[in-house]
């Protein structure tokens, strides 16, 4: 396999599978096929992953800041603990993926296949997740702080904890309605909503 930089000069010239702590920075690996190979802290950063296929790629710890991951066949790659700060993972087919404990802070994960993913102890705050399928998805103990919060049959069946229930509540019990039925439910979940980490900001 064969790797060029964005400057189309040839970085990397190797047949093997393992490619672990290779720095790989602002390569360009458009339509690569990675599948099974080992990219345990491999430096990724800027990188031009468009269409690249990682099927079952090991990518602990990685480094793929500001990489682009656009249209990306992600399903069952391992990226526990990795830098994915500020990604492009658009249209990704994610199912089942392992992004347990992954910084996930800015990424933008529009229209992603993120079904049966592991997700725990993810940071996804100013994540971007419009239209994300996380249908199956475990967010129990993630960060969706400044995130949002799928409203369509793609949010359903989600794992999530109570730190995200009370976060929710809390949410709902800001919104405006005279209803009677809501002020009555506004009273009885107030208790809840008080546990939310952010009930003082969402309260006010």
């Amino acid at each position: 396999m064969k790797i060029f930089n964005i400057k189309k000069e040839m970085i990397f010239n190797d047949k093997c599978m393992n490619l672990k702590d290779t720095d790989l920075k602002d390569a360009n690996l458009r339509d690569a096929d990675l599948r099974y190979f080992n990219l345990k802290y491999i430096n990724l950063r800027n990188a031009d992953l468009k269409y690249a296929d990682l099927r079952d790629a090991d990518l602990r710890h990685a480094n793929l800041r500001y990489a682009n991951l656009r249209y990306a066949d992600l399903r069952n790659a391992d990226f526990r603990d990795a830098d994915l700060r500020n990604a492009d993972l658009r249209n990704t087919n994610s199912n089942n993926i392992n992004l347990k404990n992954t910084d996930l802070i800015g990424v933008d994960l529009r229209h992603a296949d993120l079904r049966h993913a592991d997700l725990r102890y993810a940071d996804l705050k100013n994540a971007d997740l419009r239209n994300a399928n996380l249908i199956y998805a475990n967010l129990r103990y993630a960060n969706l702080d400044f995130s949002c919060f799928p409203l369509w049959c793609g949010g359903t069946n989600i794992k999530v904890d109570m730190r995200l229930i009370y976060q929710l509540i809390a949410h709902i019990n800001s919104l405006k309605c005279d209803s009677n039925e809501f002020i009555a439910f506004k009273e009885r979940e107030n208790h809840l909503a008080k546990k939310s980490h952010r009930y003082q900001e969402i309260s006010q």
